[in-house]
């Protein structure tokens, strides 16, 4: 998590430390729980966030004659397969086929092992709507549909209008009983300070693969210099002050101490078996994997995790940089699946991508323009996979689907569906799945029946 080493400012540090680690207060008695725990009940959520936009279209194309056809002309020179990238048929159920951006090649398999599924058309909706009442503006609509920052705020907080709290945190909140007496972090983005991460009570806990919450100065020589020095700093964490604001920032520094040898112990050795790729996204995915390792000793039973990587706003050139992107994405999503596996908790793992938004259908050059709905792809044990959920559009400028003339989806799958369905598996009762999703109400179906 990210604080500053021993050697840095003290009033500096103790700001960072309660910004940064509020949430590993009580992390000196991580292990309390850890007989209660076990592997077939431990569960986690973690998103991937594709910053910037993703287009759905050229990640999941129908491939049905008529629809193709109708992708082809519409997309023109954005139409795959192209010179970069090629499409790897897989089908549903009922034998309709899709093609899956060659970039996903990493996890395709897991499709026909009914581990990965794709969920059509998801976005942000505030009520169901058409064509007809987007155009007349009857129905409520989300606020600057169309803006990076207010759609991955939305995206987040499951709120038309943004919101202060995640969706990922409340949901942390509504399982916080699961978790006995572990005092762990329940919510952990690998990507910064996010809103999805943050509750009303659970605070979301900030993790820099990689990096060590030692202190600094406390390797000097001789080994007695060390050993002062850390009794010296035991003492004045110890010491009440009588402050309530000092007080709290020491024990937020007791608890990174204790953070860091259980993570310097536990974590940072035993290699999985399937490397992760040394990109950003396999670094947090990594992290990841080795933190939930640490169940069995923290005892913690409900997580939830956030990982992003960025660069799919691909107004041009699209074509090789999306490909890259979704390699990136696949082969760090396969490794931490496997990885999952070999820990034996793959059925109590999910792992789901979001976005912003979608792009157009209709191309701007070499690339696509904001869009709105968008397919998402969901992985794990738990998973119904080999499927396509929700209703995938028929590609068609003008047509039911398209939010003006150039292919800008309207969601027929609300984002509270999307999250609900995933939330329920986490174990948020129905009681409490209101207060998660407070828009869920006005759609037809809380589940979409890709969790099992």
């Amino acid at each position: 998590m990210t604080h500053d080493h021993a050697s840095a400012c003290p009033a500096r540090s103790r700001r960072r430390f309660l910004r940064d680690a509020s949430a590993l207060l009580g992390a000196a008695t991580l292990g309390t729980a850890a007989g209660a725990q076990t592997a077939s009940s431990y569960k986690a959520l973690v998103c991937i966030f594709m910053l910037g936009g993703n287009d759905g279209h050229n990640t999941v194309v129908p491939m049905s004659t008529a629809a193709y056809n109708a992708y082809r002309t519409i997309r023109g020179g954005l139409a795959l397969p192209d010179g970069n990238t090629q499409l790897t048929t897989v089908t549903n159920p009922a034998g309709v086929p899709y093609g899956l951006n060659s970039g996903l090649n990493a996890i395709a398999p897991l499709w026909a092992q009914g581990k990965l599924a794709v969920v059509a058309n998801v976005g942000m909706l505030a009520r169901p709507i058409t064509r007809a009442q987007y155009l007349d503006g009857s129905v409520r609509m989300p606020s600057n549909l169309f803006s990076h920052s207010d759609q991955i705020q939305q995206m987040q907080t499951a709120d038309p209008n943004g919101g202060g709290i995640g969706w990922g945190g409340r949901s942390a909140d509504a399982v916080q009983a699961q978790n006995g007496t572990s005092r762990f972090p329940p919510s952990i983005s690998m990507a910064g300070n996010v809103l999805f991460s943050t509750g009303q009570s659970v605070q979301s806990a900030s993790l820099i693969p990689g990096f060590d919450l030692g202190m600094s100065g406390m390797a000097t020589w001789p080994e007695s210099a060390t050993a002062a020095r850390r009794s010296g700093l035991n003492q004045l964490l110890a010491m009440d002050s009588g402050v309530a604001l000092i007080q709290a920032a020491n024990k937020v520094r007791q608890d990174a101490i204790s953070l860091n040898g259980l993570l310097a112990g536990n974590v940072g050795g035993n290699a999985f078996s399937t490397p992760f790729p040394g990109t950003e996204l396999g670094r947090q995915l990594e992290q990841v994997a080795k933190i939930i390792r640490l169940r069995g000793t923290t005892g913690i039973n409900r997580q939830v995790f956030f990982c992003s990587i960025g660069g799919f706003d691909t107004h041009s050139q699209q074509s090789w940089a999306q490909w890259d992107l979704l390699r990136n994405v696949a082969e760090a999503m396969n490794a931490f699946y496997a990885a999952t596996v070999e820990m034996g908790v793959a059925s109590g793992v999910t792992t789901f991508t979001e976005s912003d938004f979608g792009r157009t259908l209709q191309p701007s050059g070499s690339g696509s323009d904001h869009g709105w709905g968008n397919h998402h792809l969901v992985l794990g044990g738990a998973v119904r996979g080999g499927n396509v959920y929700g209703s995938f559009p028929f590609p068609a400028l003008g047509g039911p689907d398209d939010a003006n003339n150039r292919g800008v989806l309207i969601p027929s799958t609300s984002l509270d569906q999307y999250g609900a369905t995933l939330a329920k598996w986490f174990g948020v009762s129905a009681a409490a799945m209101a207060q998660v999703f407070p828009n869920l109400g006005y759609f037809s179906t809380s589940d979409l029946g890709f969790m099992g």
